[in-house]
């Protein structure tokens, strides 16, 4: 679909049997010629030329001995007239549900525009069918039916909006998509992430600034597309790792909560995702969720940031300095900001304790 719909009368869409006129006048040809020529009668000529009916492939064909032009001409100038048909009767019967969502999402598709993932056409009708090409749908409140459908994983005990949930799992696959990897077979990208996590684990030790760009060689040297993403108001997730059809995998990462210790965890919870397969089911990660497969990856990430059993052995002195604190956290090669984000939510350490301590990330 181009610019050239908008605006445009219907009655203006040149159907082919206009071009058919102009060579049997160019050959000095009546319709009953060509009705003689091409075996069919008077009528069905008649018919075409006043574009009443559609030049068929049979017709095409009889035309291409008649004029000697080939059949393929014919048959490419009834697709257009077709494509151009449909694509008019799409941009003048667009939905006000379909403007409400496009309008709705005003966020995500600046966002979109902003990173030309898609061209900005003049017409808000243009725009809407244009969105529906990206988001590879052919009606926008579709979405909804598509999201509960399980075409990604997106737990229903969380409250979100399923259009603001689809633009931005679309989102995370278009920056994915930028990124360039090491083809790897997938038992050779977990081993290869499980040995390179410690020194995953050291990049908390960085600026935001600094650690975004190592984060994306370390995974791309496993095979991995990684890529932070901007959080949107009705989507709150934390995390989205997915397998694409040609095998590409992708972690998506958002700083929606802002706070580093919820970062590292929740980039190692999505590590242990993929080392678990669940990247072929489209994993998208919330604020609060719970089931077995969300404990296992728990799990593997908080052992993964600090070791199990020196944990253990840590908060069971129930010394709780600020200088044991930064102490141990050296030992473990972590911030004091993630070590101190365990001891709250395990319930060691209030949720006020040590606020300066605490660091937080810019929102993309």
């Amino acid at each position: 679909m181009g610019a050239k719909m908008s605006g445009l009368s219907r009655d203006m869409i040149i159907h082919p049997g206009e071009t058919l006129k102009e060579v049997m006048e160019d050959r000095n040809m009546s319709q009953q010629e060509l009705a003689y020529r091409t075996g069919v009668t008077p009528k069905h000529i008649s018919t075409v030329l006043n574009g009443e009916k559609n030049i068929t492939s049979s017709f095409a064909k009889k035309l291409e001995y008649a004029f000697n032009i080939d059949a393929e001409f014919w048959m490419n100038l009834q697709a257009d007239y077709d494509n151009e048909l449909l694509e008019f009767d799409e941009l003048h019967n667009i939905s006000t549900e379909d403007i409400s969502i496009f309008k709705k999402l005003k966020d995500e598709i600046a966002f979109i525009y902003k990173n030309n993932f898609i061209q900005k056409f003049d017409t808000l009708e243009e725009q809407i069918l244009e969105l529906r090409k990206y988001l590879n749908i052919s009606k926008l409140n579709l979405i909804p039916s598509l999201v509960s459908s399980g075409a990604f994983r997106a737990q229903t005990s969380v409250n979100y909006d399923p259009y603001v949930l689809f633009a931005w799992q679309r989102i995370c696959d278009s920056l994915s998509e930028k990124i360039e990897t090491k083809e790897l077979p997938q038992a050779d990208q977990i081993t290869k992430l499980i040995d390179i996590c410690p020194k995953i684990k050291e990049l908390s030790l960085l600026p935001q600034e600094k650690f975004i760009t190592k984060l994306q060689e370390y995974f791309s040297s496993c095979g991995i597309a990684f890529v932070i993403a901007p959080s949107f108001k009705g989507a709150p997730v934390q995390g989205y790792i997915k397998t694409t059809q040609n095998g590409k995998t992708a972690i998506c990462m958002t700083f929606r909560q802002k706070r580093a210790d919820i970062f590292w965890f929740t980039l190692f919870h999505e590590i242990a995702h993929f080392i678990n397969g669940d990247s072929k089911q489209k994993f998208i990660d919330f604020e609060s969720t719970e089931n077995s497969r969300e404990l296992k990856a728990d799990l593997f990430a908080q052992n993964t940031l600090i070791e199990k059993e020196a944990y253990q052995d840590f908060v069971s002195k129930q010394i709780y300095s600020l200088n044991s604190i930064k102490e141990f956290s050296k030992q473990q090669n972590i911030l004091p900001s993630i070590l101190i984000g365990r001891m709250q939510k395990d319930a060691h350490l209030k949720w006020s304790d040590y606020p300066e301590q605490i660091v937080k990330y810019e929102k993309l």
